[in-house]
């Protein structure tokens, strides 16, 4: 007998998704699979106190924050994704172990242990479907109207993973397309400014991610992902000089690669 279970997302919820610069006339178009924190009601906290929901297990702090900028100063649409990556991780095949993960770091997290075929696909349903069928529709319209399409991801890592300490402040990622990550990190080591990670702190694959892989190998789009550590964007004003040197970088980045 199928399980059947309620929408998972109550009346006076949002979406799992919000949209900036819907009409931003730029190529750049910006995603953050990561950017909210908040747990559907029907959820509880999954069995998790407040502080564990403000660790990077549950979000990539202050990424929102960068990609809005960057959207208001690049005119670029954007896209941010509303829900914790604890509910259902954005940037996970569906067939990742990790899309639901049930340990994060060195957490359990006791509401995602367990689950049966129903409620997994209840939060693909409600969560997961709704954010990237809206990203899709836009680069579908995107295609047809003729207009370029650079895909930029924009995420943040602590700056210690599992007691060992990272150098970079920001991170360049990318996959079978390195056009403008390249040109980025060509760019970014000549100022002699930062410690910039080649896919570090991670890197794409297409067992490990989504967009890149779907969105930009998958399309043709180029395309890079942006990491940018956390503690240098935990606050406002941190966001603002990211974003800022980060929509400098890409338009030069972007020429110099021949995107532009």
């Amino acid at each position: 007998m199928t399980e059947t279970l309620p929408p998972l997302l109550a009346a006076d919820e949002p979406p799992s998704y919000s949209i900036e610069n819907a009409h931003g006339a730029s190529p750049f178009f910006f995603t953050c699979d990561h950017a909210g924190r908040r747990i559907p009601s029907a959820l509880g906290d999954l069995g998790l106190g407040e502080r564990e929901l403000q660790r990077h297990i549950a979000w990539d702090i202050g990424a929102a924050g960068v990609m809005s900028r960057l959207a208001a100063r690049l005119d670029a649409f954007a896209i941010a994704q509303t829900y914790s990556r604890l509910v259902v991780d954005c940037n996970r095949p569906l067939e990742s172990p990790t899309l639901i993960t049930p340990h994060s770091e060195r957490t359990d997290v006791p509401g995602n242990e367990s689950l049966s075929a129903a409620q997994r696909q209840q939060r693909i349903d409600a969560v997961f479907r709704p954010y990237h069928a809206r990203i899709e529709a836009e680069l579908d319209a995107r295609r047809s109207a003729g207009r370029p399409t650079i895909l930029v991801t924009v995420h943040s890592f602590t700056p210690v993973y599992l007691d060992v300490a990272r150098p970079w402040q920001v991170g360049i990622l990318y996959h079978r397309d390195a056009r403008l990550a390249h040109a980025l990190l060509r760019l970014i080591r000549a100022e002699g400014e930062w410690v910039v990670g080649d896919n570090e702190p991670y890197s794409v694959s297409d067992t490990s991610d989504y967009a890149i892989p779907v969105y930009g190998t998958q399309r043709g789009l180029a395309n890079v992902e942006l990491e940018i550590r956390q503690d240098l964007i935990a606050e406002a004003d941190g966001q603002a000089a990211w974003a800022e040197r980060v929509a400098a970088w890409l338009p030069k980045a972007g020429s110099a690669a021949g995107l532009l």
